[in-house]
């Protein structure tokens, strides 16, 4: 469990292959800033852009770690094969931490496109085309991590295409997370709100009805 907290900035140093056909994963060695391993061990979780990946080595000298992701998880993602990519990270909700973003699983539920990403003023806004099945999920002033990054809409449009969520990035944000290198047509990991999901389900099973005891 996450919070869409980004705890710092990574860079995919290297990708090998973990098989000969398209049927495999990839293993992806991660440098990440100086320091930011000191607590983490072996099978902890650290999302990265968004999905949950565990640790499967640890170069405490180096500040490197290792993580195997299969090749449905690499067709389900974006941002996360390409070696020198800027990626933003997050290790694993604590029981005591706080909650500073909004529950956040790290599982990507689609992939978006990036239509605008422009200077207003002292911020920026960003928009995202996401897809249409994720449409119902999202509203005005609900939240949505992209990137991992937890945030709050600020607007909605529905098209044919899909759905239009306007973002509003505060400098802090674009300084502290690797949104501040996107630009229109980039592909972005997508996470819905996890009350919205639920909501979704209740509603789908009949407005109105009520539990019957066992």
């Amino acid at each position: 469990m996450f919070t869409g907290i980004i705890t710092g900035v990574g860079t995919i140093a290297s990708l090998h292959d973990l098989g000969s056909s398209t049927q495999h994963g990839k293993r992806l060695t991660i440098s990440a800033p100086d320091g930011y391993l000191s607590d983490v061990g072996l099978g902890d979780s650290i999302a990265l852009n968004g999905a949950c990946m565990t640790v499967t080595s640890l170069d405490q000298a180096q500040s490197q770690f290792t993580i195997d992701i299969s090749a449905e998880s690499l067709a389900r993602t974006a941002g996360l094969a390409e070696v020198g990519r800027r990626i933003n990270l997050e290790k694993a909700l604590r029981a005591h931490d706080r909650l500073g973003g909004h529950i956040v699983s790290g599982h990507v539920d689609g992939v978006g496109t990036v239509t605008l990403f422009a200077q207003v003023g002292e911020s920026w806004e960003l928009r995202v085309l996401a897809p249409a099945e994720l449409a119902r999920f999202l509203a005005y002033k609900g939240s949505i991590t992209i990137n991992g990054v937890s945030l709050t809409v600020n607007s909605v449009a529905d098209s044919a295409a899909g759905c239009t969520v306007s973002i509003n990035l505060i400098p802090h944000t674009v300084q502290n997370t690797s949104l501040g290198s996107l630009e229109a047509g980039h592909a972005v990991n997508l996470e819905i709100d996890t009350v919205a999901r639920y909501v979704e389900r209740m509603l789908s099973m009949g407005l109105g009805s009520a539990a019957k005891p066992a």
